[in-house]
């Protein structure tokens, strides 16, 4: 998920450039000294938010919210804010939105916001960003570079992650999205809500406590991509109670390489043991054609019905990238599906 433009970078920092001049000319463009000082920046203004790439100063409550990366959008929209500008989503979503998000704008009686491009590419425009005028850039999680992060903050005060590209908790999000609100009391209830769903589910399904699992997608042709334990719809398992299997960092060969997810070559599939595989795809015919290959069908969980496919574009987005806002969108219809592969494990 390395986002990496220069030309684009390059084309954005002369944009924000002049727009910064003429903010200047016009005695509009307040430093972050001066939002300290500033009698505006109340509500508990200013706040500084640290991440791995640098500070953001947010001199005072925002009223124009951008987001970039998978799924900060729904934070900002779960707290009843509608972003200026979001990315577009083009897997899974219609017309760029997805249909969790859509509901909430629309519940918020707001107007679609400006979809960013390249989503699916992770092509940072910061031309896109100049335009779209926000106070506050909220990408908790992302793959922001540090060249992107300083390009960024050109534009507006940037928040992305605080340890490593995306692995942050989606409680986290909500939780750091809520601070650069103003909002951190209603994201901590947001946050509270949703665990507590995750909880009843784990309870009333308790044959997925205790149930190995790895969960993988195949993105490339005879790879199968692992996700490592940090991963969001990793730990979103483990907190219904299931537990990554041992092979999935038996077999990690670089596991500090700084990726959410490594590859094998599906001649290595055997050596994936687990009670579960869990696995998405964007329709029935591409889980159809992985279960098709012979060294897939081999495996015991295919073999034996311990395979739990995860199948629609927006499902797959929903469970990859959890949130307060998606969770309880999918969650009902996610784990009974896990709870029925579950019960077939000896």
């Amino acid at each position: 998920m390395t986002t990496t433009i220069p030309s684009r970078l390059a084309r954005g920092v002369i944009a924000l450039a002049a727009a910064g001049a003429m903010l200047a000319m016009a005695g509009c463009a307040p430093s972050a000294d001066e939002g300290k000082d500033s009698p505006s920046g109340g509500d508990g203004f200013p706040v500084t938010i640290s991440s791995a790439l640098g500070d953001a100063v947010i001199p005072e409550k925002p009223e124009r919210v951008a987001t970039w990366g998978w799924s900060t959008q729904d934070a900002v929209l779960a707290l009843g804010v509608v972003p200026v500008a979001m990315p577009a989503y083009q897997y899974g979503g219609v017309d760029g939105v997805l249909p969790w998000d859509a509901e909430a704008i629309d519940g918020l009686d707001g107007k679609t916001p400006t979809l960013l491009t390249g989503t699916e590419t992770g092509e940072l425009d910061v031309e896109e960003f100049v335009a779209a005028r926000p106070d506050v850039i909220l990408a908790p999680y992302s793959g922001l570079t540090q060249e992107e992060f300083d390009a960024l903050s050109q534009v507006a005060p940037v928040v992305a992650y605080p340890d490593k590209p995306w692995a942050t908790s989606w409680q986290d999000q909500a939780e750091i999205v809520g601070t650069a609100l103003g909002l951190k009391d209603e994201a901590k209830k947001l946050v509270k809500q949703a665990d507590a769903r995750v909880a009843t589910l784990a309870a009333e399904n308790p044959v997925l406590k205790g149930k190995t699992f790895a969960y993988g997608a195949t993105n490339e042709a005879e790879v199968f991509n692992i996700y490592r334990e940090t991963d969001p719809r990793v730990q979103l398992l483990s907190e219904l109670g299931m537990k990554v299997a041992p092979s999935v960092a038996k077999l990690d060969a670089k596991p500090d390489a700084g990726s959410y997810f490594y590859g094998i070559g599906f001649e290595n599939l055997s050596k994936l043991d687990s009670d579960i595989l869990v696995a998405y795809f964007g329709s029935q015919d591409e889980a159809d054609a992985f279960t098709a290959d012979p060294l897939v069908a081999a495996m015991p969980q295919v073999a034996e019905g311990r395979f739990a496919p995860i199948i629609g574009e927006s499902f797959v987005m929903a469970s990859s990238a959890p949130t307060v806002l998606s969770i309880p969108w999918m969650l009902d219809r996610y784990v009974p599906q896990l709870a029925d592969v579950a019960a077939s494990v000896d």
